[in-house]
């Protein structure tokens, strides 16, 4: 930076009383700060660096003290600079402010081989730091992982499974993708079928591998327990929000089996507990319903998740979560964005693929296009249901994708009437007869009474279409729902 965008940034700091993911300030009017290996860390391991602010202290309410000697300030920072492997190469500028001195050091970002950073005198594993807002935080051991995998183009889903054997796997689904493979190559034809299998990443030294076992496995789980989804319905908008009868979950469902089923349920759990906007047409009168997310954007949100999620060692034991909360719904990932990808490059640039044989078996399994289409479809889908842009966040360790809902129409800018998406006619009609809450619950195939009673039945009660047979005793285990006739 230029001595003018120093003076522009102290006057800043000054203002907000603030440091930022790309700024740390440190005080220097009674010597060098000892001990910068941690934000030099921090900063060179981040995209964009960061910048070291010497003459303000933090610690007197953001005071403007200047530093003590500019000349010998730059020789010890550089000093610790070269303690770094690889060392920093930090560019400096010199200002006055207000009649004292300031100085700031640029700590530019490495290139992603290159990383991570890390203080010699710690060692990698003690040394190397990531910048979490302000903080400066240890990197994890999955993080240090993480660079090495990109560096040495380690793929996890292409790792053998121990304890698996070929019997394990599906032989419709793998008769069924290795034909198609010979159709598109005819080549293979010529290899043995173990050698096929070796081609095609099915297995690696004899035994499955983890592709292989999600994509095609009777039972994946039952080598990988965590490598499932697990879905709730948040009654608030908080973890932690609870209903009228304290219920922290309206429904909760632990979703297992190979890739393209978990894809399936959990669309399927989506669905029975999202609402439908209905809006009516002032012109015309005509009513129309639509799903409160646009189902083709849920598919592809979960489709990346689970495609794209990181299957290391380090992270086999997080399952992808799905959580719906009131006001939005959140897909969580395992694991960042791979690579040199950022979240502004999302949609626009082309991904270096994290698990290219998963993906590929995917792609026929599970009709994923696999075209880097996902995050334009997920803007589109959400743009034409009149709801605002998805967030995406690559968060410490985990990648999050956020769908916001809405209960305004676009078009007429008036709010519209929420209704269940199931069809509560078809309870009323199964009500006639008083029925117990277990009799309910296998009516409708779901687990959970409370997220019936809340989303269903409270309304129906309310608009005066069903009753309570015992409406002073709600909670007895006699109670029985009855339409009123």
């Amino acid at each position: 930076m230029i001595t003018e965008e120093l003076i522009e940034l102290t006057n800043w700091i000054l203002d907000k009383k603030t440091e930022r993911q790309d700024l740390e300030i440190k005080a220097a009017h009674g010597g060098c700060p000892k001990r910068l290996y941690d934000t030099l860390s921090s900063f060179s391991n981040q995209d964009g660096g960061g910048v070291l602010f010497f003459g303000i202290d933090e610690k007197e309410g953001f005071k403007l003290t200047g530093v003590y000697d500019l000349q010998d300030l730059q020789k010890k920072v550089v000093e610790q600079c070269n303690q770094m492997v690889p060392p920093v190469r930090a560019v400096f500028t010199v200002a006055e402010v207000d009649g004292v001195d300031v100085c700031s050091a640029e700590i530019p970002g490495l290139e992603l081989s290159e990383r991570p950073c890390y203080y010699k005198g710690a060692g990698r594993l003690k040394g190397a730091y990531t910048r979490v807002g302000d903080a400066d935080m240890v990197m994890t051991e999955y993080e240090l992982y993480s660079y090495e995998a990109f560096r040495k183009h380690l793929h996890d889903d292409e790792r053998p499974i121990d304890r698996a054997m070929l019997e394990d796997l599906d032989a419709g689904i793998l008769g069924s993708y290795m034909q198609a493979k010979k159709a598109e190559r005819p080549g293979f034809a010529q290899l043995s079928e173990n050698r096929a299998y070796e081609l095609m990443d099915v297995v690696r030294n004899g035994k499955p591998t983890l592709a292989a076992v999600m994509n095609m496995g009777i039972y994946p789980q039952g080598f990988m327990p965590q490598l499932c989804i697990t879905a709730v319905v948040v009654p608030g908008n908080d973890i932690g929000d609870t209903d009228e009868q304290d219920i922290r979950f309206l429904d909760n469902k632990r979703i297992e089996g190979t890739l393209s089923e978990q894809v399936a349920e959990a669309i399927a759990f989506c669905k029975r507990n999202m609402k439908t906007r209905t809006i009516i047409d002032k012109q015309t009168g005509m009513r129309k319903d639509i799903d409160e997310y646009p189902i083709a954007a849920i598919r592809e949100a979960i489709l990346n998740a689970v495609v794209h999620r990181d299957y290391s060692i380090y992270t086999e034991g997080t399952p992808v979560q799905l959580v719906l909360y009131r006001d939005r719904m959140e897909i969580h990932s395992p694991g960042n964005l791979y690579g040199r990808m950022t979240v502004d490059q999302l949609g626009v640039a082309r991904p270096n693929l994290r698990n290219p044989a998963l993906a590929t078996m995917a792609e026929s399994l599970t009709r994923a296009e696999n075209r880097y289409s996902g995050i334009p479809t997920m803007r589109r889908e959400m743009k034409q249901h009149g709801l605002p842009e998805p967030v995406f966040e690559n968060r410490r360790n985990e990648f999050v994708v956020t769908f916001f809902n809405s209960q305004v129409s676009e078009k007429s800018g008036e709010p519209v009437d929420i209704e269940p998406c199931y069809d509560a006619a078809s309870l009323l009609e199964f009500c006639r007869t008083p029925r117990t809450r277990a009799e309910i619950k296998e009516f409708m195939n779901l687990g959970t009474f409370s997220y019936i009673y809340n989303r269903y039945i409270v309304q129906l009660v309310e608009s005066g279409q069903m009753k309570l047979t015992l409406p002073d005793k709600p909670r007895s285990v006699k109670q029985r729902y009855q339409t009123v006739q």
